[in-house]
C-alpha cells in the first residue's frame, strides 16, 4: 500500500458500495467522497451519504441467531438491499468505483454469504475489490460523522470490546475483552430473561434498566487494561434464575429485587469498567476525546457515564445514533473508499474472509503519522 506521501492524486468525486453482514445485521450503503483539497491544512470536505439500507434477522425470544441460518438471511436478502440501495442513491453500477465488503471479523458463514455477493457484483459490473475490517468501519465512519479527530475509540459490539488509540499508522489495542464482548454479555443475558430480540436484545435490556431501582452488588472484573464479562455474566444469570424460581431477594430497603433491577445493576457495574479503562488510555495517550463506536455505544447510559468521566478531564464524549453505531453498509463503503483511495485492492484470491481480524492489522495509509 502506498506511503501518505505517495498517495494517487483523484481529481473527481469517487463512490463506493459496501456490503456489511458480519452477524445479524445486513447493510447495503454507498457513499461519496469528494477530492481532497490541495494543500494539507485544509480539511477534507464531508462525505456525502447517499444509501444506507438495513435488514436485521431477528429470532424468537430466547433464542440467539445461528451463523447457518444467518447467512441463509443474508442470502435471501442481499440483492434486494443493493437495489433498494442503487434506487436510494439514484445512481446506475457505472457510477460505482469500488465494491467494499466485510473481510472480518465476524460469524464465518454470514461474512463468506455477504463476500460472495460482493466478489459476484465486483464481477458483474468489473468494479474493483475493497475488503474492509469491521472494527476499522465503526472507527472511520464514527470520526467522520462525529468529527473526532484524533480520540482514544471504545469499540463495543456483540463480537468485540476494545479501548483503541491511533499511532503510527495503525490503530492500537490497548485494553479488550478477555473472554466475551460486552454486547454478547448482554444479549446473553436477554435470553436468560426471555426478552425479545425486536428491535434488539441490548436496546430492551436498556430499557428495563431504566426502571431499576436497586443496585445489586456484581462481580467487579478489572485486570489491568483488559476486562472479564464471563463471570459477571453467571452470577447474574443465577440471581435472575433464583428469582424465575421463587427464591425472593430483597434490597436495603426492604423491597425484592427484579429483574429491572438486575439490567439496571448489570449495566451500571460492566459500563463503570469500561469507563476505567478508557480514562486510562486517555491518560497515557493525552487525548481529550472519547469516540464510542459499536451497536453498544447506542446505550444512554453508557454515554452519560462516559461523558461524566470526559468532563472530569476537561474533555468530550463523541458518538453517534443507530444509524451509523449498529452494523451497517455505509461505514464499510467509507473505510473502503478512504483504502480505495490510496491505491489499495483486495484481488479475488485475496478476498477469503477471516473471523478474526484483529483491528492492528490493518495499516491506515490515509492517516498521518
Amino acid at each position: 500500500m502506498p506511503s501518505k506521501q505517495e498517495l494517487p492524486i483523484i481529481h473527481r468525486p469517487t463512490v463506493a458500495i459496501g456490503l456489511e453482514g458480519s452477524a445479524n445485521k445486513l447493510g447495503v450503503g454507498i457513499i461519496r467522497h469528494f477530492p481532497r483539497p490541495s494543500s494539507k491544512s485544509d480539511p477534507r470536505p464531508p462525505a456525502q451519504i447517499l444509501a444506507n439500507i438495513r435488514h436485521t434477522y431477528i429470532t424468537p425470544p430466547g433464542e440467539g441467531f445461528l451463523p447457518r441460518d444467518t447467512a441463509k438471511h443474508h442470502r435471501s436478502f442481499v440483492v434486494k438491499l443493493v437495489k433498494d440501495a442503487l434506487k436510494t442513491s439514484g445512481l446506475t453500477p457505472n457510477d460505482i468505483d469500488c465494491v467494499c465488503f466485510t473481510q472480518g471479523p465476524g460469524m464465518g458463514a454470514p461474512l463468506q454469504s455477504v463476500a460472495i455477493a460482493a466478489r459476484t457484483i465486483s464481477m458483474m459490473w468489473d468494479k474493483p475489490l475493497v475488503g474492509v475490517n469491521h472494527c476499522i468501519g465503526h472507527i472511520e465512519m464514527g470520526r467522520e460523522i462525529t468529527g473526532a479527530n484524533n480520540p482514544v475509540v471504545l469499540y463495543v459490539s456483540g463480537g468485540n470490546t476494545q479501548v483503541i488509540a491511533y499511532s503510527h499508522r495503525r490503530y492500537r489495542i490497548f485494553g479488550e475483552t478477555l473472554d466475551i464482548a460486552v454486547g454478547n454479555c448482554l444479549d446473553r443475558f436477554a435470553r436468560t430473561l426471555q426478552i425479545p430480540n425486536d428491535p434488539s436484545p441490548g436496546f430492551n435490556i436498556e430499557l428495563l434498566a431504566k426502571k431499576g431501582k436497586h443496585y445489586v452488588e456484581l462481580p467487579y472484573t478489572v485486570k489491568g487494561m483488559d476486562v472479564s464479562m464471563s463471570g459477571i455474566l453467571a452470577f447474574i444469570d443465577g440471581l435472575a434464575n433464583d428469582i424465575a424460581n421463587g427464591k425472593l431477594r430483597y434490597a436495603e430497603d426492604g423491597e425484592i429485587i427484579t429483574n429491572e433491577d438486575l439490567c439496571f445493576s448489570l449495566q451500571e457495574t460492566i459500563f463503570a469498567m469500561l469507563v476505567e479503562i478508557t480514562e486510562r488510555a486517555m491518560a497515557h495517550v493525552g487525548s481529550q476525546q472519547v469516540l464510542i463506536v459499536g451497536g453498544v455505544g447506542c446505550n444512554e447510559r453508557l454515554q452519560e457515564m462516559m461523558g461524566i468521566m470526559a468532563r472530569d478531564r476537561g474533555g468530550a464524549v463523541y458518538a453517534t445514533d443507530e444509524r451509523f453505531c449498529i452494523d451497517n453498509g455505509i461505514m464499510i463503503a467509507h473505510a473502503g473508499l478512504l483504502a480505495y483511495e490510496t491505491g489499495f485492492r483486495t484481488s479475488l484470491q485475496d478476498s477469503v474472509c477471516t473471523q478474526r481480524f484483529r483491528t492492528d492489522e490493518v495499516f491506515i495509509a490515509w492517516r498521518d503519522d
